[in-house]
């Protein structure tokens, strides 16, 4: 990244993960933030008007087309965004010398096998959310300089749009939370994220793929246990069931843990996902201090 104060416009940046990225960086650069109305991923001449305005060292897209029951028929639309318009952000970078930053997500695996996934495991995407994105993946790559980041069961922001979000609220009325009990993920905190993703850049590791999720592997019933504990809730509100026992339009990977080892090698350890819920808990309950 070039000089004290470099340049980095942010694409989706009204979502909850662009949203964190823009506001964690606010004070390490000159961020440029697109919602959008402001700027259509998929209209090649008004990305390239912008690149070659701003010039930034840095494009991030943190848009995407996230519901994954609705993609199957809106097939067009989740393509679109997620996959030919990432392609035409990505040769937009490349024209003006920047790195383009993409996030992609587990959903890319099949998960119908116990394991931890990592970059160099076989994708093998059962839905069209999740083809989509796998196109994305490699239109990300058009760009000379790019690093793909695969996220899981993002949460936290200001936005309050997540399933954690989602527990939390159910516990706070006293109201039941339906869990799956053998969905087995690696959650992503969006703060530890921006802060995975500013260090790569800084230390310009190789282009290519990389898991960035936070360290240790649970359920979702594994972290709503852990989240009513932190919050003194009745556990007995948690209700779980199996992947197979939900009326889902498109399947989900049931086993789905991504390994952070290839990013952790490059950019410093990620944090645990027990001590990044606590560390958003404690901001959006009002928590003590304690680890969990």
């Amino acid at each position: 990244m070039r000089g004290p104060q470099p340049v980095v416009v942010v694409v989706g940046a009204g979502g909850q993960l662009g949203h964190a990225l823009s506001e964690a960086w606010a004070d390490r650069a000159e961020v440029h933030r697109f919602t959008h109305d402001r700027l259509d991923l998929c209209d090649a001449a008004a990305v390239g008007a912008v690149m070659r305005e701003l010039r930034p060292a840095v494009l991030v897209n943190a848009a995407a087309f996230n519901d994954v029951d609705g993609a199957e028929e809106r097939q067009a639309e989740a393509i679109d965004i997620n996959g030919v318009g990432v392609g035409v952000l990505a040769r937009a970078a490349d024209a003006v010398g920047a790195t383009f930053v993409h996030y992609s997500t587990d959903f890319v695996f099949a998960g119908t096998s116990p394991g931890v996934w990592t970059e160099d495991s076989r994708p093998e995407p059962r839905s069209v959310y999740a083809q989509s994105k796998l196109m994305g993946e490699w239109l990300a790559a058009e760009c000379a300089s790019h690093y793909v980041l695969r996220v899981e069961s993002l949460f936290g922001g200001e936005r309050r749009r997540s399933s954690v979000d989602r527990i939390a609220d159910a516990l706070r009325r006293g109201d039941p939370v339906t869990l799956f009990a053998d969905r087995t993920v690696t959650p992503s905190f969006v703060d530890d994220v921006a802060e995975a993703t500013w260090r790569l850049l800084e230390v310009q590791g190789a282009s290519g793929l990389y898991h960035c999720v936070n360290a240790g592997v649970t359920t979702w019933y594994g972290i709503g246990l852990a989240m009513a504990q932190a919050c003194g809730a009745d556990e007995g509100l948690l209700r779980p069931i199996g992947v197979r026992q939900a009326a889902l339009t498109a399947p989900r990977p049931q086993y789905a843990a991504l390994s952070a080892a290839r990013l952790e090698a490059v950019a410093g350890a990620m944090p645990g996902w027990r001590d990044a819920l606590h560390r958003y808990l404690r901001r959006r309950e009002g928590l003590p201090g304690a680890a969990l």
